[in-house]
This record gives structure tokens, sequence and C-alpha cells, in this order.
């Protein structure tokens, strides 16, 4: 869903972006409004919850489009309110999120010269702002794994081969990639096994494994060179093993880092310092977690930001997490949230028109 609103005077064009996907998560907050809805994932039953934020996002941009609508007149540009789904993935073989809409020309008609995009931060307190220049968020590939055995009875081991032993020992052997291959005094990476599945009974050895897992870089170099350790380290240690393994890298998903360009956010940094004070604004170290923004950011100037969702006063140790049945974020950084983008985009108009 895209709005479009053309302000009083002429100027540059200024995207705004907000994601409005949730995720197979079963809420486990007290509250009235807590998700009960359940739905089908991957062929499974699941509970459905907004467990990052995005409804939050989604609310903040709400807010800015009314705010920004009834001062019309002074706008000196265009104002484009992007509001993207899929931000969390979708369907193996179906195109979604930003690097469908940028496919679909969201960025053209009107040309858009630089987009703005925040996400709220569950451990962060609400009237704070977080941010970084050049990469803030590690480009993420996932990954799936099947490891071929032959079946056996479990009391007879020596008769089969068995894939779940293969499996503890490729993902042990994976940890030495981040540990071993990538220069951690550069940039930081992960390599996580996030699901394992095999097998079905204590006596059965099967006949293969499924692994699920994702991969975080922030250089192309070095997502070149883990995913050929990967790659390397799956094969071998199955042969060594005398059997098969097969990855697909990526399987699903595959966003590049989240860059700000670095001119434009020295550029609006002081507006941030203006919205929450010079105290309440933060410069903090790339983070592993990825975000599929990375797509807009890639063709036109981009600044993506945090801001705080946990309650003052609240230790951020006892929050709920992201991605996790309790997660909660506190309505009042919605106000940070509207001011923010308010600010960027009148802001940014006003320093155009001076050039």
């Amino acid at each position: 869903m895209v709005g479009i609103l053309k302000g009083g005077q002429p100027g540059p064009v200024v995207a705004l972006r907000a994601d409005m996907d949730a995720l197979p998560v079963e809420e486990k907050n007290d509250l009235p409004y807590a998700s009960k809805v359940k739905t089908t994932y991957n062929g499974k039953d699941t509970y459905v919850m907004h467990a990052c934020g995005h409804d939050g996002h989604v609310a903040i941009l709400m807010g800015v489009a009314e705010i920004l609508s009834g001062m019309k007149k002074d706008l000196k540009g265009t104002v484009k309110f992007i509001f993207q789904p899929a931000e969390e993935g979708g369907p193996k073989g179906e195109e979604y999120g930003a690097e469908l809409m940028v496919k679909e020309g969201v960025l053209d008609n009107p040309k858009v010269d630089v987009i703005f995009g925040l996400h709220m931060d569950a451990g962060t307190e609400v009237g704070k702002i977080s941010y970084r220049p050049g990469g803030i968020m590690a480009g993420v590939n996932d990954m799936k794994i099947i490891v071929k055995g032959k079946p056996a009875h479990g009391s007879s081991p020596w008769v089969g081969i068995d894939p779940i032993v293969v499996s503890a020992q490729i993902i042990n052997n994976l940890q030495t990639i981040v540990s071993r291959n990538v220069n951690l005094t550069e940039n930081a990476a992960a390599v996580t096994i996030g699901a394992i599945n095999g097998g079905n009974r204590s006596n059965i050895i099967p006949e293969q494994v499924e692994m699920l897992g994702t991969v975080r870089t922030f250089t192309n170099e070095d997502e070149t060179m883990v995913a050929n350790r990967i790659r390397q380290i799956i094969e071998n240690t199955a042969e060594a093993a005398g059997t098969t393994a097969t990855v697909e890298l990526p399987y699903t998903t595959r966003y590049p880092v989240t860059f700000n360009n670095v001119e434009l956010t020295a550029k609006m940094l002081p507006t941030l310092e203006n919205t929450a004070g010079k105290e309440n604004v933060v410069l903090i170290p790339a983070i592993t977690g990825a975000e599929d923004f990375s797509f807009f950011a890639q063709k036109v100037p981009g600044l993506y930001v945090f801001i705080g969702g946990l309650t003052k006063g609240k230790d951020p140790k006892t929050a709920g997490d992201h991605h996790t049945p309790q997660f909660l974020i506190d309505d009042a950084g919605f106000k940070t949230g509207v001011n923010l983008l308010s600010n960027l985009v009148f802001d940014y108009m006003e320093l155009t028109s001076k050039q």
C-alpha cells in the first residue's frame, strides 16, 4: 500500500516506510489486545503474533500521514508513504517484501530522492533514538540442509549410517567459521542452526535429517567466504561419515546489508538530536539482525534508525525479546517515532530547498 502526499510547494520526494507483517508465535502477554489468531504456516498449525513491533511502525506512519496531511501547504516537496508487507520473509519460490516493491516501481512515479525508516526496540528506553552511519544491520541468507543416512534399528547402529550423528557433527563444525575464518576485529558474523528435524521413534535410525539455519555477514566478501565454508564443511563432514549432505543457500531469503548513507546520516543527525534531545541519541555498533529496508537503501540514499519501546525505568534484561511470546513495546514510544519521521521530512525538504 502506497500513499502520496503532494506538498504546497515544489521540492524533493521523500519516502517513509513501515513494515506490517506478523510472525508464527503464540502471544503470552496478559493484555486485552493480545493476539489469539491461528493459521497454517509451512504446513503446520500455529498462532500469529505481532512479535517484532511492526504493528507499531504502521501506527506511527499512519500518525505521520495524518499530521503531514494537515500541514500540506507547508511541505516543500512530496511525501510517499510506503506500507510494506513481508519484511519477515515469504514462501519459498515467491517474490515478496521490499525487493518486490522495488521491482514493481515503488521508488518511481514520482521518483524517490531519499527514504527514511525506523524500528521500535523492546530493549531501548522510550524516548531514545539509536543510529549508525554505514552498515547498521547485517546481510542475511537462510539455508536448508538435508543430511542423508541409511536407516537401521537403533540397537544396531553399525548396520546403517546415522544422519543424526552426522548432523550433530555438522552443527559443531559450522561454529568454527565465525571463530576461525571471520576476522572479528573488522566485522561480526553469525551462523545459526535454528531447526533440526529427523526421526520419529527412539529405536529407529532415520533415513535423513533436515536442518534450517541463518547466516549473517556485513560485507560481500564475508558473505561469499562464509557461504563457501558452509558448503565445504557440510559436504566434507558428510563424506567423512560415508554419506552425503546438500545445502540450499540461500533457501528462501537473502537481504543485503542495511546501509545508512553516510552523508545523509550526518546531514540528518541534528534532526535526531532536536527530536529526542542530544543526550537521548546514541551511536550504536552494528547489529546482526537483518532488514529488507536494505533493498530500498540500495537504490536511493536511506537512513534507518531505532527508537525506544521499553517502558522508562524497566530493566531491559527482563523485557521480552523480539520474536518471542513475551515481546511487548510501550506505545508511549510512538510519539518519538511520529515526531522523528515528521521532522525528518520537513528538515530534509528545508535543507534541500536551500542548496
